[in-house]
């Protein structure tokens, strides 16, 4: 009864103040994931300021209160020094759309708390790449008001000087259609082609069940393989052109030689090379289709004789990257040699070590030939690197783990020291996140900020995912859904990331066919890069260069803002994988 009156009373009192609160409301001083919380699952909210005492829930008239909670301690933002405070709610389970009110300063952005929760998100952020394709049509009935016209057919690609051989000279034309635009920009490349895939194809392996009746209104939905599995193959049937058929190498991207203005695809017609085969591309190349060879073998039926003509494609790769490793791509010193000059994204990397652990390993699991784990050193040390398209082993430890059941007896020796240095990892990730300024494991240093900081965020969430499927332990899993509430706006700028999302969402970010479109919302699904104080764009609308500050919501801010396939593969997988283990929480 005490509690019963005490709601009644605080409801009145929050009647009598509403009007005032209206005035006083300041909702980005109210962080929280704007999308929403499982029932049973952790629910926090950051207040951003001076001290208070408590905060109420409301329920959908802002009027009602729901629950009555106490503010933690205050903490301070060692990256920024300002302070906050938490409002854990996880308590209150009972589903519905809500508002956080921190008395006489005011109410949160809406939020809703409901099974699926995350299920929207990730379909939109998996759908995002179906927007990316290149060469196609996107009609109405599956782009909604971002239908537009086919851009890049890419059926008549010139060979590049520095791509020139005997069997294809210099300005031979090629074939190579289909793939996904890269980023902001138009050509694609296949250094960033390979984690894109990679992560992708890693989350179906982690949970094919989920994908059975995952769709995402594609064109090829309903035709007996998931979605997330049609949507790569777009990507994969390009990458397979990308391969010279007469020696095996792989070309590092295909490209005009400069960037495109802001133009709608079909409107960007300048000429296309395919430029330099490259190491890491052949690498990264043979780890994606040995990949694939597993994922695609149980569609034998669909896709009759794919999956065998990936392995194979990999296996050329694997061979041509032996006999060439030191063929490393490096823009400027090409450009000192061939013309046209390229200046388009280099994606390049004087390191192939990892590639190289990536390739062998997910060759090694497909083909059970134990010679590949003797052919690089699979464990130089024991640092694990978060993935990155220039540093891609976790990829194939990852594989490992996930493949247990059929790797052969020397792959299992591997496993017990492997899961102990994920393990390891993740607590790493975890420890001292309970005294962060916004109780996530994304920003306790400075050093998460750097181009791409999302997907280093939902990289981070990835890392402790691997961590639970190795222990069970519900503080991985929480870890990684801290990850996704900072992504959709639990976090030092107040934005949910992911257009399409939250109440205060990303509208312009640096992405030709959003600014070209004539249409107020941004293409929906795509990730944004995230806080950056790099500020490598000179965008002159930045505010502030402390570090997880460092954004702008500007079209011109390429370094904050751009979106890019392989930030959106870690968002589709951190919102996916953790929608398919809600039970779990």
């Amino acid at each position: 009864m005490t509690q019963l009156f005490n709601l009644k009373k605080i409801s009145l009192q929050l009647t009598l103040l509403f009007c005032l609160q209206q005035v006083l409301a300041q909702p980005e001083n109210i962080r929280l994931n704007q999308v929403g919380f499982y029932p049973k699952g952790p629910k926090t909210a950051v207040w951003v300021g001076d001290i208070q005492t408590g905060f109420v829930i409301l329920a959908q008239n802002k009027k009602d209160v729901v629950f009555i909670g106490k503010l933690s301690a205050q903490r301070t933002n060692a990256i920024s020094q300002k302070t906050t405070q938490i409002a854990d709610f996880s308590a209150f389970q009972k589903p519905g759309k809500y508002y956080i009110s921190i008395p006489d300063k005011g109410i949160s952005y809406p939020f809703e708390i409901k099974n699926d929760i995350h299920r929207e998100a990730a379909k939109a952020s998996l759908k995002g790449f179906y927007y990316q394709r290149v060469s196609t049509d996107l009609p109405e009935k599956f782009a909604e008001k971002w239908h537009r016209n086919a851009g890049h057919p890419d059926d008549k690609v010139l060979v590049h000087p520095s791509a020139a051989s005997r069997e294809r000279p210099e300005n031979t034309v090629i074939s190579s259609p289909k793939g996904w635009y890269d980023a902001g920009d138009y050509n694609k490349y296949i250094v960033n082609s390979g984690i894109t895939m990679g992560t992708l194809f890693s989350l179906y392996e982690d949970h094919p069940s989920y994908f059975k009746s995952f769709e995402i209104n594609i064109p090829e939905s309903k035709n007996g393989i998931p979605d997330l599995l049609d949507e790569s193959l777009w990507n994969l049937r390009w990458m397979l052109t990308m391969q010279d058929p007469n020696d095996g190498g792989v070309y590092h991207k295909l490209t005009n030689p400069s960037f495109d203005g802001m133009v709608m695809p079909d409107k960007a017609v300048k000429p296309r090379y395919v430029v330099q085969k490259s190491i890491t591309a052949a690498l990264d190349f043979a780890a994606v289709m040995a990949q694939a060879n597993r994922v695609f073998k149980p569609f034998e039926k669909q896709l009759p004789g794919l999956a065998d003509s990936c392995l194979t494609a990999a296996l050329k790769a694997w061979e041509w990257a032996k006999a060439n490793p030191k063929a490393l791509y490096l823009q400027n010193e090409n450009n000192k040699q061939f013309d046209p000059d390229v200046v388009t994204g280099e994606y390049g990397d004087r390191n192939s070590a990892d590639e190289w652990i990536w390739a062998a390993t997910e060759l090694w699991i497909t083909t059970k030939d134990d010679s590949y784990s003797l052919q690089t050193n699979l464990f130089p040390d024991n640092n694990l690197p978060l993935p990155t398209w220039g540093q891609v082993r976790m990829l194939g430890y990852y594989s490992l783990i996930r493949s247990e059941k059929i790797l052969t007896p020397k792959g299992k020796q591997t496993l017990p020291e492997l899961k102990k240095q994920i393990t390891s990892f993740a607590d790493n990730l975890l420890n001292g996140v309970n005294q962060q300024a916004f109780n996530t494991v994304m920003g306790k240093t400075a050093r998460d900020y750097m181009w791409g900081s999302s997907s280093h965020a939902a990289n981070q969430g990835i890392a402790l995912l691997q961590a639970y499927k190795i222990t069970a332990d519900k503080k991985y899993l929480e870890g990684a859904l801290s990850n996704l509430d900072y992504l959709l706006g639990r976090n030092a700028i107040g934005y949910s990331l992911l257009t399409g999302f939250g109440s205060k969402q990303v509208m312009h970010p640096h992405h030709r066919p959003s600014e070209a479109d004539s249409i107020a919302e941004p293409v929906p699904g795509l990730l944004s890069g995230g806080p950056n104080p790099g500020q490598q764009d000179k965008c002159t609308t930045y505010t502030t260069k402390i570090a997880d500050e460092s954004f702008t919501d500007d079209v011109c801010s390429y370094a904050s803002n751009e979106i890019a396939i392989n930030w959106n593969a870690p968002m589709v997988y951190l919102a996916a994988a953790i929608e398919a283990l809600q039970k779990k929480f």
